[in-house]
């Protein structure tokens, strides 16, 4: 999906095959779900969407479970979060590109957790799902991750630190990409500067209250605060 994919693994034998089978199953899924959703690819099950080519309801199965999603997106955040943005022509089509990416790589954690006395950290695009060998501490392979959380005014320095055994951190800002997210209630792209980081349980939530959070009003920070249970910001 027009992103680089990092699987970082800390284990006592990291050349084992059956962390190599781990991490290879979680590049499966989300090299499937690139073909699924990617807008960079013409024959993915999004770009035909888009074209009128496939009627949504007539779509793999995955597809209907993140438009599913989207939807409920759009109403946890009050309409800040949307799948309906603008092509290269400016018109509106669907495109689920703000959810799909932590949703994606949040199923395919679940194969690196499940590979007994390895931490892993899965990066997508530079937000990243962690989680830390079941039992162990310190230095070893159960240590904590520390994730560092860029200074979007000054991108050689880090501002904040965060640490965690399991869950996500996700950053959205304009500081990378530039004017690349886009708020639907006033259907313009977003300038300003700074960055919205949320940490939680799930990199797919944390990416869309991120982005809702950086292009809502801040009125939408106190809905946050009500339905995002175990969720924080940092905003920079």
């Amino acid at each position: 999906m027009g992103m680089p994919i990092s699987i970082h693994v800390r284990a006592g034998d990291v050349d084992s095959p059956v962390i190599a089978r781990g991490v290879e199953a979680a590049f499966d899924i989300m090299d499937h779900a690139d073909r699924l959703f990617s807008t960079y690819k013409q024959d993915s099950e999004v770009s035909r969407i888009r074209r009128g080519e496939l009627d949504p309801g007539e779509s793999d199965p995955l597809v209907a479970q993140v438009i599913s999603v989207c939807h409920q997106a759009g109403e946890l955040t009050r309409g800040a979060f949307t799948d309906q943005l603008p092509g290269d022509d400016g018109v509106l089509g669907f495109d689920p590109t703000g959810l799909v990416k932590g949703w994606a790589a949040d199923r395919a954690a679940v194969q690196l957790a499940n590979l007994s006395g390895a931490g892993y950290c899965l990066n997508a695009g530079g937000d990243v799902v962690v989680g830390a060998a079941a039992g162990e501490t310190g230095d070893g392979p159960g240590a904590l991750w520390r994730v560092g959380i860029e200074d979007p005014r000054d991108r050689s320095r880090i501002a904040e630190v965060v640490e965690l055994e399991h869950g996500a951190v996700a950053t959205s800002g304009t500081a990378a990409r530039g004017a690349h997210l886009y708020d639907p209630v006033t259907g313009t792209f977003v300038e300003r500067t700074g960055s919205v980081t949320v940490v939680g349980p799930s990199l797919m939530w944390a990416d869309v209250w991120a982005t809702a959070l950086f292009v809502g009003p801040p009125s939408l920070f106190d809905v946050f605060v009500q339905v995002a249970h175990g969720y924080r910001v940092i905003s920079l």
